[in-house]
């Protein structure tokens, strides 16, 4: 299947953050756009930390920027 050029409409869907949410293992990554951060309350007590990612950033792979950006330090219990 070809891939179709990139539109300004596709670029407004992108990820725009890079969220550091609760795992079972520790701080685990994750890319939501603006409407994930007012979806659900359950959802608030889960994020870490958040980084609004800048347009560049949006297309890498959730590894790389997960390295780039490191997890929060979070305390155990």
């Amino acid at each position: 299947m070809a891939r179709r050029p990139t539109t300004g409409t596709d670029v407004d869907d992108l990820p725009r953050y890079l969220v550091w949410v609760r795992g079972l293992e520790g701080p685990e990554p994750q890319k939501w756009i603006d409407m994930d951060f007012g979806i659900g309350d359950w959802k608030r007590p889960q994020v870490l930390a958040w980084l609004e990612l800048p347009m560049d950033e949006r297309r890498l792979p959730l590894s790389m920027l997960a390295r780039r950006y490191p997890p929060p330090k979070v305390e155990t219990l």
